[in-house]
């Protein structure tokens, strides 16, 4: 029976390796990490991330061929295949700092799988890594390798969060890079056999190391291209009175470019667009590339450009000062579908708000009132450390409540700002929201969920990014 472990129970790991259990009956699947409450969580009926379907799949499994467990040595020893996911974050001090991954975590993964292995394995990049990290950890294996073989693949993860289950049954390729040596083809191959249980043959895409580890930063830094594209046009749209949704939707229609994220919004989040290009920007610069390095800057920057946009026009238009005035935020999680704070737009647009001296008051369906004030306390790139590691919980930040419903949110709120794009913030009745507002009522529509026409005739001042601005608006410019 072949084994695999896979070390880190996060938002790859612990999808990931419950569906390779679920679709490889005679695999026996291990996810162990350091975090206790981690590992309990994942053995619980109250699972540590929400993800449509993945509940199903976990219970189908667990116990059967899939375990969790903080025993990692023992698991380690025991596995063939060994993939790593561990957190990768950006530098906050040192060199490269700001920029370049944190491979600490990384590191300490490979010397302890050196450290307790008594057979030959296959080690197996699944965290976002910069390009040549494998190089870095096949030395670290082989330097301390007591004589055994170690053959390092890189296995980069193309998931959505919301859709990660239906990404991982049905993915548009599986990558997997190797070394082009006899034995790097034969641990490719035996990698290959695990996906080739569910996935078709055609879909199983073998690259060299470099290859499989610069395809995942460029797959992220094009995607978050696009979204950088379609704000910075949202900017001249509202200069110029045309509409983003018809501009993006005739562009889309160019079957070169295709429909997929091109809708503006207060900027992209997430745990990889940004870190991913940092990281890009970093390896560019380290080759002697600065042109390339300061094309991809840029798309990080628009992103920037783009939260403090919205910002200045919610103050701006609420007579350039929201000191004192309860301002309510619907949605935390960086999009729908997705517990996930990490990188969220919502973290800037509050802080930016809570720095005019506002009081913000938060409901997001999946979001938990500790995870919106420890985001909101806590410093850039801290999140992507583990939790132990993170500074203690912060003193709770006073302007800010959070509340389980949205109603309760926007009562008497001067202004309503939506920030992630749930399917429920559609349906709201917003005459009732109105009703219960401070006048003028101020709704803020960062994700263009609202229809602005239909709010206008409620009585509301609607700015929907990237729309023909309200008259009211016009009158009072945001300058940046």
């Amino acid at each position: 029976m072949v084994k695999i472990c896979c070390i880190g129970a996060g938002y790859v790991g612990g999808p990931t390796m419950a569906v390779i259990a679920l679709k490889c009956p005679a695999i026996e699947v291990v996810v162990v990490d350091i975090s206790v409450a981690r590992i309990a969580a994942w053995n619980s009926d109250q699972l540590p991330i929400y993800e449509p379907g993945l509940d199903d799949v976990v219970k189908q499994c667990r116990g059967r061929n899939l375990f969790f467990s903080t025993d990692i040595e023992k698991h380690v020893r025991e596995a063939d295949i060994i993939f790593v996911s561990v957190n990768t974050p950006t530098k906050t001090r040192g060199l490269g700092a700001g920029k370049a991954a944190d491979l600490t975590y990384w590191e300490s993964a490979a010397r302890m799988i050196a450290d307790v292995s008594k057979s030959d394995k296959i080690v197996v990049e699944k965290s976002t890594v910069p390009v040549k990290t494998a190089e870095a950890i096949e030395k670290i294996l082989t330097h301390n390798s007591k004589g055994i073989r170690y053959q390092i693949l890189s296995n980069p993860e193309f998931l959505a969060e919301g859709t990660a289950i239906q990404d991982l049954f049905n993915p548009d390729r599986v990558l997997i890079g190797g070394r082009e040596t006899p034995e790097g083809r034969k641990a490719v191959q035996a990698l290959k056999q695990v996906y080739a249980n569910w996935v078709p043959e055609d879909r199983i895409l073998t690259t060299n190391l470099w290859s499989a580890e610069l395809s995942k930063l460029a797959a992220n830094a094009f995607l978050a291209q696009r979204i950088s594209s379609v704000n910075a046009i949202s900017a001249l749209c509202e200069a110029t009175g045309a509409n983003v949704a018809e501009v993006g939707y005739a562009v889309g229609k160019d079957s070169r470019i295709g429909p997929k994220f091109l809708n503006a919004s207060v900027g992209f989040g997430g745990s990889c667009f940004q870190k991913d290009i940092l990281n890009l920007v970093y390896i560019c610069q380290c080759n002697g590339l600065p042109e390339v390095a300061n094309y991809w800057k840029q798309v990080i920057k628009i992103n920037d450009y783009q939260k403090s946009r919205f910002v200045n026009r919610v103050v701006a238009s609420m007579f350039n000062t929201v000191a004192g005035k309860k301002i309510a935020v619907l949605g935390f999680a960086f999009k729908k579908d997705t517990g996930d704070t990490r990188e969220t737009p919502a973290i800037d647009v509050c802080k930016g708000l809570l720095g005019d001296k506002a009081k913000i008051s938060i409901y997001d369906p999946q979001v938990t009132e500790d995870q919106i004030q420890r985001d909101l306390a806590m410093n850039k790139f801290d999140w992507d450390h583990p939790v132990h590691l993170q500074p203690m919980s912060p003193t709770a930040v006073k302007a800010v409540s959070v509340t389980w419903d949205a109603y309760e949110a926007t009562k008497g709120a001067h202004a309503v700002c939506i920030l992630t794009e749930w399917d429920e913030f559609r349906k709201l009745d917003y005459a009732k929201i109105y009703e219960s507002m401070q006048k003028p009522a101020f709704i803020f529509d960062g994700r263009n969920v609202v229809d602005p026409e239909e709010l206008r005739e409620m009585g509301f001042i609607v700015y929907s990014i990237g729309k023909p601005l309200d008259p009211w608006l016009k009158d009072m410019p945001a300058v940046a």
